[in-house]
C-alpha cells in the first residue's frame, strides 16, 4: 500500500520554519536616511514614522499570526492631536480591504475567532504603557469592530503561548492625547497580512483631540516580503 502524502501541517512540524512576513517601504515611500525599513509621513506639523521590521519581543513569531508595526508620531504642531487605535489601519491597494489596529488585551479573542472561523465584535479595557516625550494624556480604553475571516496559512504558524503577551502589552502604541511638542511610540498590531497581501498601505487620521476637527491623512506604502 502506497504511503500517504504528508500534510502541510506534518510539513511544517518536520522542517521547523516557514518564511516569516515582514513589511518594507515600497519604492516610493519616504524612507528614513540610514534606516531603509522606515519610512515617514508628514502634515500639518505631525509626523509619522513606521517600521515593520522591528519586533524582538516575545512571541518571536508574532509575525506569523499578526502583523506588528512600530510608531512614532510627532505633534509638532500646536493642537492636541488624538491617538487611538480606530485611527490607525492597513489598506491593501489590490483587495481595497481594510485592516484596522486591534487593541492589544483583545489579540487573544481576535486569534479565538480567527480558529473558529467566524465573524465577530467585540470591546476591551485595559492598558498600554509604550512610551512618550512631552506633554501626554493617556486613556486605556481600546475597542475593535470588525470581521474576522479564517487564514488557511494560520493553523501551521500559531503563536505556541496565550496572547496577548506581557511584552506586547508594554510595548504596545498606548492611547490618549499628544500635546503640542510631544512625541510618543509603540506598537500597533494588525491582523496578518503576510499571507493574503502583497503590499498594503499604513493609514493614518489624526484629528484634534478637543474638537475632533480632522487634522490630515497620512499614508505609507509598504510591500510585504517573506524573509
Amino acid at each position: 500500500m502506497r504511503a500517504p502524502m504528508p500534510t502541510a501541517a506534518a510539513l511544517f512540524i518536520l522542517t521547523g520554519c516557514v518564511a516569516t512576513p515582514e513589511l518594507r517601504p515600497s519604492p516610493g515611500a519616504q524612507v528614513l536616511q540610514g534606516d531603509a525599513n522606515a519610512a515617514k509621513a508628514s502634515t500639518d506639523g505631525i509626523v509619522l514614522v513606521a517600521d515593520g521590521t522591528v519586533w524582538k519581543g516575545t512571541p518571536k513569531n508574532l509575525e506569523r499570526s499578526f502583523t506588528p508595526v512600530f510608531i512614532q508620531v510627532e505633534n509638532r504642531g500646536d493642537r492636541p492631536v488624538r491617538i487611538e487605535y480606530g485611527a490607525f489601519s492597513l489598506v491593501s491597494p489590490v483587495s481595497r480591504f481594510r485592516y484596522s489596529a486591534l487593541s492589544p488585551v483583545s489579540l487573544g479573542d481576535s486569534l479565538h475567532s480567527l480558529q473558529k472561523g467566524t465573524g465577530g465584535s467585540g470591546g476591551a479595557a485595559g492598558f498600554s504603557s509604550g512610551w512618550g516625550l512631552g506633554r501626554y494624556r493617556r486613556f486605556g480604553v481600546g475597542s475593535y469592530m470588525g470581521p474576522f475571516f479564517p487564514d488557511p496559512y494560520y493553523y501551521g504558524y500559531q503563536c505556541q503561548e496565550p496572547l496577548p503577551t506581557q511584552d506586547m502589552l508594554q510595548k504596545a502604541l498606548p492611547e490618549g492625547t499628544l500635546e503640542p511638542g510631544g512625541q510618543m511610540a509603540g506598537f500597533l498590531y494588525f491582523q496578518g497580512v503576510g499571507y493574503r497581501e502583497g503590499q498594503v498601505v499604513l493609514q493614518a487620521q489624526f484629528v484634534d483631540a478637543e474638537s475632533g476637527e480632522p487634522l490630515g491623512t497620512l499614508d505609507i506604502p509598504f510591500q510585504v516580503r517573506k524573509g
